[in-house]
Parts: structure tokens; C-alpha cells; sequence
């Protein structure tokens, strides 16, 4: 079930996407380049299609949402180019293939991820993607500064940067990952929701339950793979996190351990739908998908 709603998603705003890299003139045709390699050479778009599927259950149409899925996929793809820089995590692949800055040039992949952050708010508001009442559009705008900001997203990417070589009990490892990986996800069902036109705050607080166990299983489920998978399957060098002896939860819990918890947040994520229907079923299969994926 899972499979054929994400190809179907994928595609949709895949072509929504593309619509978005045509460079205005040729004197920027190398960084409208490399934002396009960026964004197009793979990924599973998972915050997507959680934003296709929190419109659905709300009874929307996917494709009211298409200005959303591609602003919560380019703030995501702006944070892994910048990720990647030897500034930062200092890594060569992604997706299986050149990470921005060993394809283009390391100041070409800052450029390229300025451009994806503001390209995506952008998006969120363009009348070629979707056309969301002028309110409910302000509302998706504060929310997405948030969750990408200082308070959100880059907060916890800090906060990771600042933990290298230390200790995190399980309180602290958690704010962090609220931030870093919870808070993208988060906001990625909230816009979906929004976009509907029909969220109600009850609601909204059911899918922010929802939302925050399902970001919080994302990063236990990436710890896990960090261990079992291997470089080929992740598209990424596997031990990375354990190679920068950065806190993780198997190495805090243990491997089995953070496996229960893992599935312990999707069964906290399956009860926050509880008072959803049918339509919510393509989130309650994405809970499920995020502690059975492989990579």
C-alpha cells in the first residue's frame, strides 16, 4: 500500500519541483545547476509525502499541496548540502552519488543551499503549485521560518555540531533531535494539514502528537541503520556518526533497546490517529515505513 502511494507522491512533486530550477539567465546556470542536482538526484521524499498525506486526511486533495511538499523538500535538501560541507559533517556521498560540494565547489554549494532555503518559501506561496486562502498562507509561513530557524531545524543541527565527544544523557539527545530531524517532520504535517483548508485545532494537535513521536523514530530508526546498513544500501558512509563518536541512541540505550523504542514512538504515532478514518491511513503506513526502512 505504502509503495504505491509514496510512487505516486514522488511523482507529483517531483514534477512540481522540476518547474522550479530554470535558471533566469545563463550567467546563472551553474548555480541553478547544482540547486537542481541537489534536489533531483534521489531521496525518498518522506516529508512530502507526509504533507500530501495530512492534507488527505483531512479530506483535501494532494494536490493542494504541492507548495508545501516542495518548500518542506527544499529546506530539507538546503540543510543536507550544508550538512555535507567539510565545515560541518565533511562528507563525499549522498543518495549514492557526489555530495553538492564535490560535484560543483564548496562555495557553490553554500550558494546552492541559500538559494534551495529561500526557494522554498517561494514555493510555498506559488500560485503555480497551489493557491491556499491568504491567512491560512501566513500561518504556513511562520510555521516553516520556525521549524527551519534557529528555534527549530538549524538550532538542532548546532546543538549536534556543539555535542561531538559528549556524553547526552536521554533527555538532551532527544531535544536535539526534536529539533534537528523532529522539526522539518513536524512542520511538514502541519502545512499539509493547513493546506487543506480544513484543519481544526483538535486537530492539528492530534497530528502534532502524531508528528513528534514519527521525527523522533526517524533518528532512531537513521541511528540504527547507522550500525546495521552499509554504505551501498544507506547511499551515505555508514559509522559516520559512530566514526565522529557523536551521541547516538544505540550507543546511549543499546541496539536492542533503541530497536523497542523505535517502535514504541510508532505505536505512540498510531494512537494519536486514533480519531482519524480511513483518509489518514497513508500516515499511519509512513509510521510504520519509518521503523521498517532499510536506508
Amino acid at each position: 500500500m505504502i509503495e504505491a502511494y509514496s510512487a505516486t507522491s514522488q511523482a507529483r512533486v517531483n514534477a512540481a519541483l522540476d518547474t522550479l530550477f530554470t535558471a533566469p539567465g545563463p550567467e546563472l546556470a551553474r548555480l541553478y545547476e547544482a540547486m537542481r542536482y541537489s534536489v533531483m538526484n534521489g531521496g525518498k521524499r518522506v516529508r512530502p509525502l507526509l504533507a500530501y498525506a495530512a492534507c488527505e486526511a483531512l479530506g483535501g486533495k494532494a494536490e493542494q499541496a504541492n507548495g508545501a511538499a516542495c518548500a518542506v523538500e527544499l529546506i530539507h535538501a538546503y540543510s543536507l548540502v550544508h550538512d555535507d560541507l567539510p565545515a560541518m559533517d565533511d562528507d563525499d556521498l549522498r543518495r549514492g552519488q557526489p555530495t553538492t560540494h564535490k560535484k560543483f565547489d564548496e562555495a557553490c554549494a553554500i550558494l546552492a543551499g541559500d538559494g534551495l532555503q529561500s526557494l522554498a518559501f517561494s514555493a510555498l506561496l506559488d500560485p503555480r503549485l497551489s493557491t491556499i486562502d491568504a491567512q491560512i498562507s501566513l500561518q504556513m509561513l511562520s510555521a516553516l521560518a520556525l521549524a527551519a530557524g534557529p528555534a527549530g531545524m538549524v538550532g538542532g543541527q548546532a546543538i549536534d555540531l556543539g555535542s561531538v565527544g559528549l556524553k547526552l544523557d536521554q533527555k538532551a539527545l532527544e531535544y536535539m533531535h526534536r529539533h534537528k530531524t523532529g522539526a522539518l517532520i513536524e512542520v511538514s504535517v502541519k502545512l499539509g494539514a493547513l493546506a487543506s483548508g480544513r484543519a481544526e485545532k483538535d486537530e492539528l494537535k492530534s497530528l502534532q502528537t502524531y508528528a513528534l513521536a514519527i521525527g523522533l523514530a526517524f533518528q532512531v530508526q537513521d541511528d540504527i541503520l547507522d550500525v546495521e546498513s552499509d554504505t551501498e544500501t544507506l547511499g551515505k558512509r555508514q559509522g559516520a556518526d559512530i566514526a565522529r563518536d557523536k551521541p547516538t541512541y544505540p550507543a546511549l540505550l543499546g541496539l536492542d533497546a533503541a530497536k523497542a523504542y523505535a517502535l514504541e514512538l510508532r505505536d505512540q504515532a498510531l494512537h494519536a490517529l486514533r480519531p482519524f478514518d480511513a483518509a489518514a491511513e497513508p500516515l499511519r503506513d509512513l509510521a510504520r515505513y519509518i521503523v521498517e526502512r532499510r536506508s
